[in-house]
């Protein structure tokens, strides 16, 4: 197992959906002040590149970045929301080894009051049922984990279990990337129901040992969120891997840690440096000093995953207890 970092593009702040847990919306960017697509020809190959925004299929140019960045990329990932089908299945189609996720936050009613869209849900899921026609396989659902729509975790997990999709899933933060410092974190009425979430993917009913071990991994990044959402003190997370195991750069060609911080950390500019040398600049070393003590306790899965490839005695020893445990009818243990 090797250790790929991860670079998140943040290709614009336009967005065509006003979510009540990221206020992007109310900070778009306009198209002329984007980074121009060939600025990205100066990332290095084998990194894992996730496209992301706002909503980057609104950028005219999304399919200039994926010539540019799929054939140097170990994985190249959309994020989107699913509105726009055509542009998303044309892309699947012509670029299909490409990891795509799809962003949902519950069934119909939830999933359109909590993204402020009309019929959001109706897109995403028809652009998972074209997206199913293509030769791009590595496609799925995303949600964000919040207080107000745990109730509808379990069955947005069962749906992509019926269609043979992925979940991915994270939590809601606070920060300047979503403009946000007043998301609950905590929520003790969450708790049974993500428990029943986790349960459901240690006991995978998804066909073929593959899925199943995704599901079992997906389950032990959840350890984290579980612990979040109950308000446990600091540390039970491995150590941030902000700007040693990812970064990110942000429309305006920004190159920064991470998208958890109060503000941004900003050590260069991709237009006017070369990566390695805004990555190995005095500024760089000043944010690793701020990320060592960054208090945030954020649970993105990116710092899982790493530390997961680096121990990953950890998950499996996890994974074990919990399924044993299950099978005796007990709770499961978060420890």
């Amino acid at each position: 197992m090797k250790n790929i970092v991860q670079g998140s593009l943040i290709t614009t702040f336009r967005c065509n959906a006003k979510c009540n847990m990221c206020n992007i919306w109310q900070h778009q960017t306009k198209p002329e002040e984007e980074l121009d697509f060939h600025y990205y020809e100066k990332l290095p190959a084998g990194l894992r590149i996730n496209i992301t925004g706002g909503e980057s299929t609104i950028r005219k140019d999304i399919d200039d970045i994926f010539e540019v960045l799929y054939p140097k990329a170990a994985l190249l990932e959309l994020s989107t929301n699913g509105f726009n089908t055509e542009t998303i299945v044309r892309l699947a189609n012509k670029y299909p080894n490409i990891l795509i996720r799809v962003s949902l936050e519950g069934l119909p009613k939830l999933n359109d009051s909590k993204r402020g869209t009309v019929n959001g849900f109706d897109h995403a899921l028809r652009t998972m049922l074209e997206l199913k026609k293509t030769k791009c396989k590595n496609i799925g659902f995303s949600v964000v984990i919040s207080p107000d729509n745990y109730k509808d975790l379990i069955y947005l997990y069962e749906l992509c279990v019926a269609l043979d999709v992925e979940l991915g899933n994270s939590v809601v933060h606070n920060s300047w990337y979503f403009h946000k410092e007043d998301n609950a974190i905590t929520s003790g009425d969450a708790l049974l129901q993500h428990e029943k979430f986790v349960e459901a993917l240690l006991t995978s009913k998804r066909r073929g040992f593959k899925n199943k071990l995704k599901d079992y991994g997906r389950a032990y990044f959840n350890k984290s969120i579980h612990r979040r959402l109950r308000g446990d003190e600091p540390g039970y997370r491995p150590p941030c891997g902000a700007l040693t195991d990812f970064f990110f750069i942000d429309p305006f060609g920004n190159v920064t840690p991470c998208n958890g911080s109060g503000e941004e950390w900003i050590i260069g500019n991709i237009k006017e440096d070369s990566f390695e040398n805004i990555m190995h600049s005095e500024k760089a070393k000043k944010a690793l000093e701020q990320v060592k003590d960054c208090k945030r306790n954020c649970a993105f899965i990116v710092t899982e995953r790493h530390d997961m490839v680096r121990k990953p005695w950890k998950p499996i020893l996890w994974i074990l207890k919990n399924k044993i445990r299950i099978s005796r009818g007990k709770e499961i243990c978060w420890d």
